[in-house]
């Protein structure tokens, strides 16, 4: 073996070869390729030469219209939008679909319930709460006679009864408007509301090609199921009908499959041509997409084999100062005002241009990595003094660090790579920066293949705390300029790759704090 450019030395031990890399070639390049392709380093590596662009659809957050919008909508929220942003960052064609509960029997209740409770005024105002409100009263209130006023109601929305039609359309406007305001503040966008209510006549048409292939069958009380059992002894079967002839309105977590679903799925298909579709939920949903994807294939679509679920665990604990979750804006709300009280007690927060804004931005970062640091399938306690940490493993410490080596270069003015002397960068810090950057397409890899985000948290947390040990053993302030140069060419490297992996996670970098 000889020594080359890139290998200075080679020496044999006790059953090993060791190598020593050429530490000047080594900054070099890693400072050149980030320099080079800014939001786009470690996407440009060949180890994503291979992969194939693909289309890929994308079914995120869903929550149901005057319901409680639970933290599950959340986390299926943040998590869709990570695999998004991912998929979008490495090329392929991305759809965004958000489909809501917008249709089913809960639409009678709060027609009747309107009537009695409702108040335009608000409606119009916050139409999430008052909608739940008006939910909650009409429910306490069912009797009877009530229940039968709601199967009226929903019965005159499935014949598209005019005046009907008009105040459930006004229900679904209005809240999608506020909903898009509140994906706003979580940095969340859609391509696409869809929602039960789009399948209504497209279900009967796959009520028809499920009969007419006979895959539906009948059991002696008179439902309708579809048999999925390997040996079609009705081992196991999936429910998709009740006795009265109606379809079952969805309850995914009962394993009852509704037509609308896979009329959904074969809308998606024929409208966008997907390569991949994507089901971001809980884990109490795994049945239900399992036989929706084997139900889809015994139609005769080979493309339910593309279609995936990509499921996570149930969120303990995450309760506000006034009691319990309800609505997604509380959430924000509260680790809003949380960050900006922790911010103002602390003695290093410098006067920040808009403390409400960074609080919100340094807050999100706080669920975010919490919630991404573990598999995504687990369950995990949630504790608001545990996410709104500034050391240690938190959302907090990788704004910190973003917005520290922001100031740095505001500081000492931009650095520039053109005239760096890369011999000023071998002290043992300055190599772990430089090794840990160029790791950052392998992590980028493993997570666009398994959609799992804990590789890049996990990595951006360590980049972050290379870069703090830099930071105080490297000082760019009293150095020679030349040195003061290559320091500051590898902090600026140091913070592109953070912001670059925040963004991927779904948080907006501040420059303050």
């Amino acid at each position: 073996l000889k020594c080359d450019s890139v290998v200075s030395e080679i020496s044999a031990g006790p059953g090993t070869v060791n190598f020593t890399i050429n530490r000047e070639l080594l900054a070099k390049m890693v400072l050149q390729q980030v320099w080079k392709d800014g939001s786009e380093y470690g996407i440009k590596s060949e180890l994503f030469s291979t992969v194939p662009r693909q289309k890929a659809v994308i079914e995120f957050s869903s929550p149901n219209i005057a319901k409680k919008f639970h933290i599950g909508h959340l986390r299926s929220t943040i998590v869709g939008n990570f695999i998004a942003n991912l998929k979008a960052a490495l090329g392929h064609e991305v759809v965004r679909i958000n489909y809501l509960g917008d249709w089913g029997m809960q639409f009678g209740l709060l027609g009747v319930g309107f009537q009695s409770f409702g108040n335009k005024e608000k409606l119009k105002s916050s139409p999430l709460q008052h909608l739940f409100e008006v939910y909650v009263q009409i429910n306490k209130a069912a009797d009877e006679n009530t229940k039968k006023l709601a199967k009226d109601f929903f019965r005159k929305l499935e014949d598209h009864d005019e005046q009907t039609l008009s105040i459930w359309k006004q229900f679904r406007d209005l809240s999608i408007e506020e909903y898009i305001r509140i994906y706003k503040r979580l940095g969340v966008h859609f391509d696409e509301y869809s929602g039960e209510s789009f399948y209504q006549e497209k279900a009967q048409e796959v009520l028809k090609m499920l009969e007419d292939k006979g895959i539906l069958q009948k059991t002696i009380k008179g439902t309708g199921v579809v048999d999925l059992s390997e040996k079609k002894d009705l081992s196991t079967v999936s429910t998709v009908m009740r006795s009265d002839g109606t379809s079952l309105y969805i309850t995914r977590q009962f394993l009852i499959i509704s037509f609308r679903d896979l009329a959904a799925a074969i809308d998606r298909m024929n409208k966008h041509s997907w390569d991949t579709m994507i089901y971001v939920t809980d884990k109490s949903q795994s049945n239900h997409f399992q036989h929706l994807f084997q139900i889809l294939k015994l139609m005769g679509y080979d493309w339910a084999e593309r279609c995936q679920h990509v499921s996570f665990g149930l969120v303990q604990g995450m309760k506000t100062r006034r009691g319990e979750v309800i609505f997604l804006e509380d959430v924000l709300n509260e680790v809003r005002s949380r960050m900006l009280q922790n911010m103002t007690s602390t003695k290093t927060t410098k006067e920040v241009q808009d403390p409400v804004e960074t609080a919100e931005k340094v807050g999100l970062a706080a669920l975010i990595i919490q919630d991404f640091r573990g598999l995504l399938s687990s369950d995990y306690q949630f504790s608001w003094d545990r996410a709104l940490q500034s050391r240690g493993d938190t959302g907090v410490f990788l704004q910190y660090t973003h917005a520290r080596l922001h100031s740095l270069e505001q500081m000492h003015g931009n650095a520039q790579l053109t005239d760096v002397n890369v011999a000023c960068l071998q002290e043992p810090d300055a190599i772990s920066v430089l090794q840990h950057l160029l790791r950052y397409d392998e992590v980028l890899y493993r997570s666009s293949q398994d959609l799992q985000p804990k590789h890049i948290v996990s990595y951006l947390l360590t980049l972050s705390h290379l870069a703090a040990v830099a930071h105080k053993t490297l000082p760019v302030k009293g150095s020679t300029p030349d040195v003061a140069q290559a320091r500051l060419c590898l902090f600026h490297a140091a913070r592109s790759v953070l912001a670059n992996g925040m963004k991927l996670l779904g948080i907006t970098p501040v420059t303050e704090m």
